[in-house]
């Protein structure tokens, strides 16, 4: 950085104004802060602008001086792709370009600003009658941008798919300050690359998304959801083929909860009674929309047919909203009562869906070998095989040297995934997290691929510095 910090602000300022301009330490917390605590590196300034030519005008002035640049949405990615690196970088909040410029229901699709929060979206999309269908636990917080900048998917990717297959085009700030008009919104065009596919996933490092063409569907009639008591996830495994044969793409979520998640919740009032029809050492989450039309009681038809064939012993189906949103917090909720667990070793991995029983069967004893009493609470997406297979400390143990054995059940967990051709980030990102693991893990030409790609947008490297790639 050739400019000093009191230069930096002032060029800032004439841009947005001082008063979009942040640099006091402590108003700066809550955009420096990121979910799990685990970066703590302070930024020159935060800068909030108003419009694409103020983005436009930021990446210009920092492209000419050398200054590195990290885009911001709602601050809750996992990875540290959001937050300061070095310590000499501006963060670039996107909050203020919050406007859903357009809704087309003829068409299907919606545009929205970068900083419009996901929940707005969703309110935007059903008060005209149709929804935006990606839900993530932070949705009353994340932001537009930062959903397609880490590629999020969430618990209706099974019928659905992530973000970047929601996304029909975005509009983009380069580093040096050009303007990607590409808020496509035609089903077809075979005209060359797909930048958007390019910038979608990006984490910031090859422009600044401002708005995007988003896909938008009918409103389902109704939700069939239930929560079905499964003996282990193999199980879980051919209840979920068999009901992909009979509801097909009307199979909005297929989702895998242990016991030990419910035992924490209960036991740490997150949830007011159990929402399960009984003990079991394994839940399977299960959620079927039911279009205009459409017949009523696929769900527990389906059901009804694993009862009968001895692969399911209990269920209870949501009877009410009621019933719907308790099932629904009881998932969302899991990443949370793990914190109040202490601490936890986390991996966001993909494996083929067939092999998920398999990577579970093989990870639990693989970090209790490591780590003696270490508490299992692998959950998530078993539709799309995405597996949060996270691990609390032992009862009574010190949670840093708890922590301190994290590398060794990455280790362990990670040779596990790659064997069975899976991937060490399924929707999280790589961020500064988990930069040096891509390096190890990644194909090395297609890691020579991407260098290049970088160094073509942004020869300076000025957005996201040492993100991702380093």
């Amino acid at each position: 950085m050739s400019l000093s910090a009191s230069q930096i602000i002032i060029a800032l300022s004439a841009i947005v104004g001082s008063a979009h301009v942040v640099v006091d330490p402590a108003a700066m917390g809550n955009y420096l802060k990121e979910p799990r605590k685990r970066f703590h590196t302070p930024a020159v300034a935060v800068v909030l602008p108003g419009s694409v030519e103020e983005v436009q005008a930021i990446a210009r002035f920092a492209n000419e001086n050398g200054v590195g640049l990290i885009p911001q949405g709602g601050n809750t990615g996992l990875v540290g792709a959001q937050v300061p690196l070095r310590g000499d970088e501006v963060i670039i909040s996107l909050s203020r370009l919050n406007q859903v410029r357009s809704i087309d229901v003829a068409a299907g699709t919606m545009i929205a600003e970068a900083g419009v929060i996901l929940e707005e979206a969703h309110k935007a999309a059903e008060a005209e009658g149709v929804m935006f269908p990606l839900w993530i636990a932070s949705q009353g917080s994340a932001r537009i941008g930062g959903v397609l900048s880490s590629n999020a998917g969430g618990v209706n990717v099974l019928a659905f798919g992530n973000a970047r297959e929601l996304c029909m085009g975005v509009e983009a700030v380069l580093a040096d300050g050009r303007l990607y008009r590409g808020l496509n919104s035609l089903k077809k065009d075979n005209t060359g690359y797909d930048l958007k596919d390019l910038l979608v996933g990006a984490e910031g490092t090859l422009g600044i998304i401002t708005a995007a063409t988003l896909k938008i569907f009918p409103q389902p009639e109704e939700f069939e959801t239930a929560l079905v008591n499964v003996p282990s996830p193999a199980v879980a495994l051919t209840l979920f083929q068999q009901l992909r044969e009979r509801a097909g793409s009307r199979l909005n979520a297929f989702e895998l909860i242990p016991w030990i998640g419910l035992d924490f919740q209960l036991r740490h009032g997150m949830i007011d009674r159990d929402p399960t029809a009984g003990p079991s050492p394994w839940y399977a989450l299960i959620e079927i929309s039911r279009m205009k039309g459409g017949l009523a009681g696929a769900l527990q038809n389906a059901l009804e047919a694993a009862f009968e064939s001895g692969l399911v012993s209990n269920a209870v189906m949501a009877e009410s909203l009621a019933d719907r949103t308790r099932m629904w917090a009881f998932r969302e909720q899991m990443s949370e009562c793990q914190s109040r667990e202490g601490a936890s070793i986390k991996h966001d991995v993909s494996v083929p869906i067939a092999a998920v029983p398999q990577l579970i069967a093989e990870g639990i004893p693989a970090a209790e070998k490591i780590v003696p009493g270490i508490r299992a609470v692998p959950f998530g997406h078993m539709g799309d095989g995405n597996i949060h297979f996270n691990f609390s400390q032992p009862i009574g143990a010190d949670g840093k040297a708890f922590m301190a054995m994290d590398d060794a059940v990455h280790a362990a967990i990670y040779e596990i995934v790659l064997r069975l051709a899976g991937s060490v980030s399924a929707e999280h990102g790589i961020g500064q997290l988990k930069r040096e693991l891509l390096n190890q893990v990644k194909d090395p030409v297609a890691l020579e691929m991407m260098r290049s790609i970088k160094r073509a947008i942004d020869p300076k490297g000025i957005l996201n510095p040492g993100k991702m790639l380093g």
